[in-house]
């Protein structure tokens, strides 16, 4: 199969920077693999492991690359790019991994030279394990990615086909819309993660020899690194409020139910509870191409549906 890009450069070489080079070389998407990071150790594993052909430079990477992966976290991208900027050639694309897309698409747009543009994606995999160690070539398989609805069919098109060929099944969403729903379905539960694991601070005891599973499950996206969390709740925090604003309320509304000593009310809360989150599963774009539907609105490729709750989606993308 013909490669989709002849060199695609991968700036930032932690978990999900790492993964998208072992997946791009296991997949075959591009004759040649660059790629860069901060670190002497994550350069030497990539390189060790045969993920990429060369290391160097944000620059030295970039350099004649038709993609750029941008993989360091969001608040690292303008600088980064500033320091590449000069070494893109007309016709190539710049894309990246970062969770909020309004922000990184109105200022790392303006950072391009001529003949060059920015399609943001996010792909939601992950872990709360961080750096390259912890990277894998099947991160992506069937895992869901955001690509940007920027008005360029055709760079848009060709960063589809890089991440429905790494395994993904892609969604078109426009920039302040993704940010807003993902501030439902993955901000949100995290910041919620947070302030419950600080909560424990005051538990008693010996609480931690009756933890089970539902603790596990519950708990396991607050040892995500605090670095890249501080970043992405504090890029998104317009739209976090809204979803923080509801959840509050439905705790008093569940408190008072509670403390109110009515059981047949809690279970009703309960069960509307059940249905809102069904209702939200249920509403999940049906696969469909670019070409049936609205680019904002519907999926990219012919891949089923997987519940996003199979997954752990904890977006550690920090680049060390």
């Amino acid at each position: 199969m013909k490669p989709l890009f002849e060199r695609i450069a991968v700036i930032g070489l932690g978990l999900l920077g790492g993964s998208v080079a072992a997946a791009a070389r296991r997949c075959g998407v591009a004759r040649h693999v660059s790629g860069a990071s901060r670190s002497s150790d994550a350069r030497d594993f990539a390189l060790d492991r045969g993920w990429v052909d060369e290391v160097g430079s944000a620059a030295e990477a970039a350099a004649r690359a038709d993609l750029v992966v941008l993989s360091t976290p969001v608040f690292a991208m303008p600088d980064v790019l500033r320091q590449l900027a000069p070494a893109l050639c007309p016709g190539a694309i710049v894309t990246d991994v970062g969770s909020v897309k309004a922000q990184l698409a109105e200022t790392l747009t303006g950072l391009l030279p001529a003949g060059v543009c920015y399609v943001g994606s996010h792909p939601m995999a992950g872990s709360h394990e961080r750096g390259i160690q912890s990277a894998s070539a099947d991160l992506f398989a069937d895992s869901t990615c955001t690509v940007a609805d920027t008005g360029q069919p055709e760079a848009q098109q060709r960063v589809c086909a890089f991440w429905q060929a790494l395994g993904a099944r892609v969604v078109m969403r426009e920039p302040a819309m993704h940010d807003e729903q993902v501030a439902w379905t993955s901000h949100a539960p995290h910041v919620l993660a947070f302030a419950f694991a600080a909560a424990l601070a005051r538990a008693p005891e010996g609480s931690g020899d009756l933890t089970g599973g539902g603790f596990r499950d519950f708990t396991r996206i607050a040892e995500s690194d605090p670095e890249l969390w501080s970043d992405i709740l504090t890029a998104n925090r317009k739209a976090l409020g809204a979803p923080l604003a509801a959840v509050g309320e439905a705790l008093r509304e569940l408190e008072q139910a509670i403390e109110a000593n009515d059981p047949e009310g809690v279970e009703r809360w309960i069960s509307g509870a059940r249905d809102a989150l069904a209702l939200v599963m249920r509403s999940a774009p049906a696969a469909t191409s670019m070409h049936e539907g609205h680019a904002s609105n519907e999926t990219t490729n012919p891949r089923p549906m997987t519940d996003p709750r199979s997954r752990q989606e904890s977006e550690n993308k920090a680049d060390e």
